[in-house]
């Protein structure tokens, strides 16, 4: 009985050191994962202050019409500058914003341009004082300076390389001070012949100031220069509403005519731009 008790015993504690050391051999030790400390992922957020330049590779201004005051203010229509040009190009302007993370910014610009008006016209009847039966072209130069004032937003796309694309959008307005027209009168022959080629000094029309609804629309890309130097290359469509362009001059108005003799439609500028972001983070 003893003997059988002691066998037993020893085949318990066998089994259970056999289990104990099959168990061991499937073991792992437990890996923990590292910790990662999120003040170390940089993220972009702060002020920044911006310069730009632009060339506007398009300026469409629609058609103008303006109002024909004839001699003696009874022949009075309704004409348009028949080939109206746009010139002047550039514009410069600065702006401050903010970027909230390393996708959304937005900014507030102010942008200065200025362009040339040239403009021809003509009727189908005789200018001031010329024989009847002769026509008459005329000559129209003119400019304007604009202030646009705008305020943006943006959606950067990721940097790649040190290059973030960027999409975005504006919404502001535009103060537009034209300078006074000058309109020279050309007569051409027709039935009759004209009594003179020309028609003297010019006619001085005064230009009309107003403000208009802008809108605008980008895209682009910055580059990273330094870690708070950005470059920016982009491109940006603007939409400027239409106002008065004119008013009328001392000797229409002495005539009886009073108001606006002519308005623009607006102007559709197309430009590249380049400039610099300076980050305060």
């Amino acid at each position: 009985m003893i003997v059988r008790k002691t066998i037993l015993g020893a085949a318990i504690i066998a089994g259970l050191s056999a289990g104990t050391a099959l168990a061991g051999g499937e073991i792992y030790p437990v890996v923990e994962a590292p910790e990662v400390d999120m003040s170390t992922v940089a993220v972009a957020q702060g002020w920044y202050i911006r310069g730009d330049i632009g060339y506007a590779a398009s300026i469409k201004g629609g058609d103008i019409d303006y109002n024909y005051i004839g001699e003696g203010g009874a022949d009075e229509s309704r004409e348009r500058f028949d080939d109206s040009r746009f010139s002047k190009p550039f514009s410069y302007g600065f702006g401050m914003g903010y970027q909230f993370n390393n996708f959304l910014r937005t900014d507030l610009t102010t942008d200065f341009f200025n362009s040339s008006f040239d403009a021809d016209s003509s009727i189908g009847r005789a200018c001031p004082g010329e024989n009847a039966g002769t026509g008459c072209d005329f000559t129209h130069d003119s400019g304007y300076n604009a202030i646009s004032v705008l305020a943006n937003g943006y959606v950067d796309l990721g940097t790649y390389a040190g290059f973030t694309p960027y999409i975005g959008a504006g919404v502001g307005a535009t103060n537009v001070q034209w300078d006074d027209l000058k309109t020279r009168a050309t007569c051409v022959d027709g039935a009759s012949v004209c009594g003179s080629t020309a028609q003297g000094d010019p006619v001085r029309s005064p230009g009309e100031e107003s403000w208009r609804f802008t809108y605008a629309l980008m895209a682009g890309a910055s580059y990273d220069l330094t870690n708070r130097v950005k470059l920016d290359v982009g491109y940006r469509y603007s939409d400027i509403d239409g106002g008065k362009m004119f008013g009328y001059s001392d000797a229409e108005k002495a005539l009886g005519a009073s108001g606006t003799k002519a308005s623009d439609d607006g102007f559709q500028r197309h430009e590249i731009r380049a400039g610099i972001r300076v980050t305060t983070w």
